[in-house]
């Protein structure tokens, strides 16, 4: 007889389950419910987690599905902790209380005001730079604020802004770390305390989030968590080396949902920017405004250049001329670029080769290709339209406006294809 209503009542509790499952998408069931304790005590469902957290969470945003659910079986509805004092006594509980702790140092100390000002911000990044500070100061209705641009355009620098002036509790990783910290608590069995882990926080943060394409496991472990931490009204910041629909190795799921928040880019310092950051590290005037025209617009290689020029002061004890600069920097500074370089130079951006530019192919990609090699020869250079055709395979005047206007109507529309102009103005002045 004991037998027997042992076996009714698990078969049951995977009615019930199975009517659970009915009514949630399947990624919420399997990250939140599948890992719940059920059974039936005094007339009500008891579920039981691993921790408070997960009963929290459960309880705010699925209470409704799991009452209802509850109902329909004639039981009430009892989400409680294991082993807590007012957990129902006959739970079965063959599972350890899991404990997660990062191996990195991902969480935020203490709160720094002054964090954004070491970030020197162009006019093109001022908005930017306003959507990071809005972050920082609490929540927001615009999360994710996905941040998009090339190496050394300072991403990360906006994150740890984010992350050193919020006064919320901040969980911050990289890409790298995330999928190696997910790795580890699933060979830990302690998956579920990670998910506690990356939840209970006001802003979640994550630089480099290419590094989890074609890692699929991962991405549908990061996708839970954006949804689930836009679910509570929680801020997550994530960053890219490319727009949300231009990452390869994400399917459009995930794509759609970096896109969904706001989208903002970042552009490499540009001149002012860069002797503004040379002087901040002790260059002389003079110095820093001659060498902010011949270094790539690249904050990593403008701070090396800056720590050298520094060291070398301290170590030598001697002012750090022209003369010594360009003998102590031979090894960065870019000499004078002319017409043809900045042409081969976006044929390797653009993915085209400079002799199919030359040529007179007309295939829709290399045509576009030509016509932003002729834009931004405009905008970077002082050559005429006459100049620019003869660089870009000898088109003549008319060619040249025409492409011209044709790309001045597309960026109307292509916020992208904008952004990838100005970057490679940039790169060229």
């Amino acid at each position: 007889m004991q037998t027997a209503a042992i076996k009714t009542n698990m078969t049951n509790l995977e009615t019930i389950k199975e009517a659970i499952a009915a009514k949630m998408d399947s990624a919420s069931f399997t990250s939140w419910i599948a890992p719940l304790n059920f059974s039936i005590c005094d007339g009500d469902l008891v579920l039981s987690a691993q921790n408070q957290f997960s009963a929290d969470f459960i309880g705010s945003v699925h209470s409704g599905v799991l009452n209802a659910v509850a109902a329909e079986f004639g039981l009430g509805l009892k989400i409680c902790v294991r082993n807590s004092v007012n957990a129902v006594k006959n739970i079965a509980n063959d599972n350890n209380v899991q404990v997660y702790a990062p191996v990195a140092d991902v969480v935020k100390k203490e709160s720094d005001e002054k964090a954004f000002d070491s970030f020197v911000a162009c006019e093109e990044n001022a908005f930017v730079l306003s959507a990071c500070k809005k972050v920082a100061a609490g929540k927001v209705s615009f999360s994710p604020l996905f941040i998009y641009g090339p190496a050394g355009c300072g991403k990360s620098l906006l994150l740890d802004c984010i992350n050193s002036s919020s006064f919320g509790r901040c969980v911050m990783m990289t890409g790298a770390q995330f999928v190696a910290e997910f790795t580890r608590s699933l060979q830990n069995r302690s998956v579920f305390a990670f998910k506690d882990f990356c939840r209970n926080c006001d802003t979640f943060i994550l630089d480099d989030v290419q590094t989890l394409a074609g890692k699929r496991a991962s991405c549908e472990e990061f996708l839970q968590l954006v949804m689930d931490l836009r679910l509570v009204g929680k801020n997550v910041v994530i960053s890219a080396n490319a727009a949300p629909n231009n990452l390869s190795g994400f399917d459009r799921r995930m794509q759609s949902l970096l896109a969904s928040g706001l989208v903002a880019d970042v552009i490499a310092p540009n001149a002012n920017v860069k002797r503004v950051m040379l002087m901040r590290a002790g260059v002389e005037m003079d110095v820093a405004e001659a060498l902010s025209a011949r270094i790539a617009g690249n904050g990593h290689l403008i701070g090396g250049v800056a720590n050298k020029i520094r060291t070398y002061k301290e170590l030598m004890g001697t002012v750090v001329d022209m003369n010594v600069a360009e003998r102590l920097l031979a090894d960065s500074l870019q000499k004078a670029k002319t017409p043809v370089a900045m042409v081969k130079a976006m044929c390797e951006k653009l993915g085209v080769t400079y002799e199919a530019v030359c040529g007179k192919g007309r295939n829709r990609s290399l045509v576009l290709a030509r016509q932003i090699m002729m834009v931004v020869l405009k905008e970077a250079t002082g050559l005429s339209l006459s100049e620019i055709g003869i660089y870009c395979g000898n088109r003549d005047h008319a060619t040249v406006l025409y492409a011209i206007g044709q790309i001045e109507k597309l960026k109307q529309t292509d916020l992208v294809l904008a952004a990838q102009i100005n970057q490679l103005v940039a790169e060229c002045k």
